[in-house]
């Protein structure tokens, strides 16, 4: 895990020497120039001296609105850049400024929910309020009650409030979790939160972002339309020096440079640099005008019908116009654009693409794919991939600004031409309708919304601020691992949900039979070291042997109300069999507690064996070793465990005791089946009659 940190590592651009090179956040001083572009977290405050960026401080203001920052502007660390390049200062470092603090309020601006975590500290809260009181009250009932001595009723208040913790329980859990880590690291996923593991196997909808994570993110030029008659060597010079001028330098414009090759021709006095949000850039060239590259519905006001027949097969479109004068507002185009071309762009779908989206359709994950790109592109990327539900598609630009997210998700699976923004309130329509929400992201643009997801998911290719604010990272930048998680998820629920029905056995009867000793004046039945013997041969040895076992089923119902309805049945026999035995068995109490602790062990030995129905080789194996193992150490060590000799009226008595244990066990059980079954429904008064 600690390699795959270090290859996830965030490093910096700096210039020194009079060349730029990358260097890790720890070499970065006091007046280092740092350079920044699109997609770039910025790791110490800065001052700009060189060029101009558009940065996202949501992080730290809250507000996902873009602030344009220029030649003396400040720079905030925890702020990403959306677009632009430009060289900064370093004003600040180490714990003088905000990037010491950085993870930390990331964390902060998002918990992780972790139905196992939240179980676990609701049964602690609970046992935790009780063992003080009852503590007390079970050593004074011992010293002054039974007249027991210091040492005597220590330790039977001690054996009492022992089991109340389901402690084995929880670590378990972290082992369990700790192993599916294990072996997605050596998948290349790195999981920067261990319960990610179990909030992703959780997902009932997977936001899925085109490009990058459907498409492998690399495009190239396959058409060049020109649009009208102009002076053609007069306008590629204006390109290409647009080219060599832009500090835009994502997968579009990487393609674009292939065919419009970089070159000064002329000198820029003016730069407004591509944001998913505007869906356009430029480019002022001094007496020459304005470049203008972006998408053809802003540049064109339409699309041709060359242009819709390549976005019917899955392509995109981007459009270059000019401007004859000079154009500084970044938030409205001149009217006067002269279209010059359409260029068509293709990007390739991901192998094993449409298997992955089947295995989420079979398992009963609703895929949405967003994407800025036109609908006609997004849609037509979504059937080539395998989406069920290709053609129902919506094109938010044309939403209005206060669209119904609520109903749109609903109706919708593939959404395009989405903002920012949009990206964001489109995950938390999904959360408000009860929607357990991944999302896949690789850029700036996605950050919103990565944040806002129960689960995030970023691709290693993608930018350093989508791959520090994500909980799982997919190394080799391919969205078709994802399967692997959700796996691994549900192999630690369904071994951990199995296994606690045995730790909650415990704290149930203990619980229950303090209680008892406490209204009818009686001695906890055990001591200290007996619990243990239970602990380890019987709870721990089985449930830790058996986390790695493969249980990739589809994940039902809660795990509290699950693991303590299964811990019912046997926590409620323990109890009546002690209230049976106290008060009625013809014995001494030193014998009465010997028979009591060798049901005691049959009940939880029980527990253990119907846990591992159906049984395998290695279930079979563990049952085994455990009924062997805990009756030598019964055999072996009887004056250490304070029992005494078996007679044969209580051999005959344990005997008959057991049976009504075990007929016990069952008839609740079946009860158990009836109420607290998540898949059984409650009998209506014709079935109560049958």
């Amino acid at each position: 895990m600690d390699e795959l940190s270090i290859l996830n590592r965030p490093s910096v651009r700096i210039r020194r020497d009079g060349q730029d090179r990358k260097a890790d956040l720890g070499e970065l001083v006091r007046g280092d120039l740092m350079l920044l572009e699109s997609g770039d977290q910025i790791c110490s405050d800065a001052e700009i001296v060189e060029g101009s960026l558009e940065v996202n401080e949501s992080l730290l203001t809250g507000e996902s609105d873009a602030v344009v920052k220029k030649k003396g502007s400040g720079l905030l660390s925890g702020s990403f850049v959306i677009s632009g390049k430009a060289y900064a200062r370093v004003t600040h470092v180490g714990n003088e400024n905000y990037a010491a603090k950085l993870a930390a309020e990331v964390k902060k601006e998002k918990r992780v929910h972790s139905e196992l975590l939240g179980s676990m500290r609701k049964v602690t809260h609970f046992t935790s309020f009780l063992i003080v009181p009852l503590g007390i009250l079970l050593f004074l009932e011992a010293f002054l009650l039974r007249q027991a001595s210091v040492e005597e009723a220590v330790v039977s208040s001690a054996a009492g409030l022992l089991g109340m913790l389901p402690k084995g329980l929880v670590l378990l859990i972290s082992v369990s979790l700790a192993a599916g880590v294990i072996r997605l690291a050596r998948m290349k996923i790195l999981v920067q939160n261990i319960y990610s593991l179990e909030t992703l196997a959780h997902v009932d909808t997977l936001c899925l972002d085109k490009t990058g994570t459907i498409t492998d993110g690399k495009l190239q030029v396959c058409g060049i339309i020109p649009v009208q008659a102009f002076e053609g060597e007069k306008m590629d010079a204006l390109i290409c020096s647009y080219m060599a001028a832009s500090d835009d330098n994502n997968a579009t414009f990487q393609a674009l440079r292939q065919s419009f090759s970089p070159e000064a021709v002329y000198e820029p006095v003016h730069k407004i640099p591509f944001s998913s949000k505007r869906k356009w850039g430029s480019v002022s060239f001094a007496g020459k005008g304005t470049i203008f590259v972006g998408a053809p519905e802003k540049l064109m006001g339409g699309l041709s019908p060359r242009i819709e027949q390549e976005l019917e097969k899955g392509r995109r479109a981007v459009a270059i116009g000019w401007y004859s004068g000079s154009w500084e507002n970044t938030g409205e185009l001149p009217e006067e654009i002269l279209p010059l071309y359409s260029v068509i762009l293709e990007d390739t779908i991901r192998r094993n693409a449409a298997k992955t989206l089947e295995f989420f359709h079979t398992e009963g994950v609703d895929v949405k794919i967003i994407s800025g790109d036109h609908v006609r592109t997004v849609s037509m990327i979504a059937k080539r991939a395998g989406l069920r539900r290709w053609m129902e598609a919506v094109d938010m630009s044309v939403q209005g600004e206060n669209p119904d997210y609520d109903r749109l998700c609903a109706k919708y699976a593939v959404f395009a031409r989405v903002t920012p923004a949009q990206k964001k309130e489109l995950v938390l329509a999904l959360k408000r309708q009860g929607r357990q929400v991944a999302m896949t992201g690789d850029g700036v643009n996605d950050l919103l919304a990565l944040r806002e997801a129960d689960c995030s998911i970023a691709v290693a290719d993608g930018s350093d601020a989508s791959r520090q604010i994500s909980q799982i990272v997919l190394l080799d930048s391919d969205f078709t691992n994802l399967p692997q998680v959700v796996m691994e998820g549900r192999k630690v629920i369904h071994n951990v949900t199995r296994t606690a029905g045995v730790f909650f056995i415990k704290t149930i009867y203990s619980v229950l039979v303090s209680a008892f000793c406490l209204l009818f004046n009686q001695p906890f039945p055990f001591i200290p070291i007996q619990i243990t013997l239970v602990d380890a041969c019987i709870e721990a040895f089985p449930s830790f042997v058996t986390i790695l076992e493969s249980d990739t089923r589809r994940i039902q119902g809660s795990f509290l109300r699950t693991a303590l309805s299964h811990a019912l049945p046997y926590g409620l026999t323990v109890t009546g069999m002690i209230i049976l035995m106290s008060l009625t068995a013809p014995f001494s109490q030193a014998e009465r507690q010997t028979v009591m602790y060798l049901l005691l062990v049959l009940i939880s030995m029980a527990a253990v064996i119907r846990s591992c129905i159906p049984f395998t080789k290695l279930r079979m194996l563990i049952c085994g070793i455990m009924v062997a193992g805990t009756g030598c150490a019964l055999a072996l060590f009887p004056s250490l465990l304070e029992l005494q000799a078996v007679t044969l009226s209580m051999g005959l008595f344990g005997l008959s005791g057991g049976a009504l244990c075990l007929l016990s066990v069952l008839v609740l059980d079946r009860i158990r089946v009836l109420f607290f079954s998540e898949n059984v429904r409650m009998p209506s008064e014709a079935g109560w009659q049958k």
